[in-house]
């Protein structure tokens, strides 16, 4: 008798992965794909006979590529994270399409329209695009599972990575999912025949780039037959509208099936004879789609094949928001329905404005009271570059102790940059996981090259901006790491932010501001979440 449960995309993903027969699962925690992984671990540590490695890993570059060593020894692996984070695993990414794969490998990315936990909000279709393999994106926690499921086959089917894409709506809406009494034996280590296209040397390169190319039709084939690229046509109507990811079912709530013929994309590359027989009597198309206009653009390739002329509306053309994410009352608006001609009260006038700060009694808080009375009389010399944390938070009153968050470690490397440009103080404040991140490499230049700059790790001994999870490194490693470097022992100090410290600790943040050389500042201090 098949299961039916209630699931978050994120575990519906994580659920499938696990009856795919997984041997490892790998992530850097980031919203809101942490559930992913969590869900993995959770379940692995409550039945020990999965026997699935579970690993958080120092960044998403780094998961992958482990993820990509156990596809190589034929095991099935699964890599989750946030859609920056693929920014991070870039590389790794791009070459996973020529290398291929051996055991199954999917990767799990969650993105973020409308920034609700993000820097930006970019659209990671456009990765899977860029580096010619298969996306898939489920739109409810049943598709979720379904496609992760036979993700696992596709990838071992073509020998290459294959992408499911979520959105924030997806992977933290919960929907009814029904699963499957087979669960997949995992795959024993099986080596391949040749390691000639696992050493991308230019030789070996070029010819698994052409059959990457080769392979191009068959995912597009792929995408042609797959039944849950929908496509209804209407009689007597010239309007169409293509969906993408969870667009369609907004679509579907605000009735536009009974007016308009449409097709539903899920797969990518895009299923091309569908596209074309929805345009063959349409003179005039609506492209919904979250997140960029992914569709909005490749689609004048079949545009091209139409003897007509057809009209296109999206967001480039701004019928479509072309920022934040959809809802059925934009989609009722992008198509001409009638909307509320009342505004709705909206969150600031039923509840008071609760702008987001620091938990009560955070050290951070402390920390950054001692910065801002370190470096007060000097707000016309000095800059605080900060990272991507909970600590981000500082930007805000009453902090208002930091001036900039680019993205993971960018705090280090800006400082580095400011300071020996002739800053008179270039300050980093990066937290201890985003240091282990992507901190070390900069700040070890920084030592090498001997740069007048301070760089302060907030030490609370865990990730804790996405739930607490474990960091790599230990206190006292932490210390050794850095001494390793090759910092003045003299120039790394340790402080407890905590209010009774705080006039020490103004003093030796003074202090080493004021040195010329690089030096580091443990604000060492646990989280009160762990």
């Amino acid at each position: 008798m098949h299961k039916n449960i209630v699931l978050m995309g994120d575990e519906a993903v994580a659920l499938g992965a696990l009856q795919a027969g997984i041997s490892a699962a790998y992530s850097y925690p980031g919203t809101p794909a942490t559930e992913i992984f969590e869900h993995v671990q959770r379940l692995c540590k409550k039945d020990t006979s999965l026997n699935v490695l579970c690993r958080w890993s120092i960044n998403e570059k780094v998961a992958l590529e482990e993820a990509l060593g156990a596809s190589l020894i034929g095991k099935r692996a699964l890599v989750s994270m946030k859609h920056v984070g693929l920014n991070v695993a870039a590389d790794p990414f791009m070459n996973a399409s020529l290398t291929g794969t051996q055991g199954g490998l999917v990767i799990c990315v969650a993105d973020d329209p409308s920034m609700h936990s993000s820097q930006n909000e970019q659209d990671s279709r456009f990765y899977s695009w860029f580096s010619k393999i298969l996306c898939l994106e489920p739109i409810d926690a049943q598709e979720a599972y379904d496609m992760t499921l036979l993700a696992f086959t596709l990838s071992e089917k073509w020998h290459l990575p294959i992408m499911i894409r979520l959105t924030t709506r997806v992977a933290h809406s919960r929907s009814n999912a029904t699963l499957s009494e087979i669960n997949h034996p995992q795959k024993r280590i099986t080596l391949p025949a040749s390691f000639k296209n696992w050493m991308l040397l230019p030789s070996n390169a070029r010819p698994q780039f052409e059959l990457l190319w080769s392979k191009q039709n068959d995912l597009t084939q792929f995408s042609n037959h797959f039944e849950k690229n929908v496509l209804n046509i209407r009689p007597n109507t010239q309007k169409a509208v293509i969906t993408g990811g969870l667009a369609h079912q907004y679509f579907m709530e605000c009735g536009g099936a009974d007016d308009y013929s449409y097709l539903r994309v899920c797969s990518y590359p895009l299923p091309k004879q569908k596209i074309l027989a929805l345009l063959q009597n349409a003179d005039e198309l609506f492209v919904i789609e979250e997140g960029y206009p992914l569709i909005e653009t490749l689609i004048y390739e079949c545009l091209h094949e139409i003897p007509h002329r057809i009209i296109v509306h999206g967001r480039h053309d701004k019928t479509v928001p072309q920022t934040g994410e959809l809802n059925t009352d934009l989609v009722k608006k992008s198509l001409g329905y009638p909307t509320p001609t009342t505004t709705p009260a909206t969150n600031d006038k039923l509840v008071r404005p609760r702008p987001p700060q620091l938990c009560k009694g955070c050290p951070h808080t402390d920390t950054f009271k001692a910065l801002n009375e370190a470096l007060r009389g000097h707000e016309h010399e000095r800059v605080v570059f900060s990272d991507i944390g909970c600590y981000s938070l500082g930007y805000y009153p009453p902090h208002e102790a930091i001036h900039s968050g680019v993205c993971m470690g960018a705090s280090i490397s800006m400082a580095k940059a400011a300071g020996e440009n002739g800053l008179k103080y270039a300050i980093a404040v990066i937290g201890d996981s985003t240091f282990e991140h992507s901190g070390i490499t900069p700040l070890l230049e920084g030592i090498s090259r001997q740069v007048n700059f301070t760089v302060i790790i907030l030490d609370n001994s865990l990730v804790a901006m996405t739930g607490g999870q474990e960091r790599i490194m230990g206190a006292e490693q932490f210390v050794s790491f850095i001494l390793g470097m090759g910092i003045d022992r003299d120039h790394l100090k340790i402080i407890h932010p905590i209010p009774k410290n705080h006039a020490e600790n103004t003093r030796i943040i003074r202090e080493e501001c004021e040195y010329q050389g690089p030096s580091v500042i443990l604000a060492r201090r646990e989280c009160l979440q762990k």
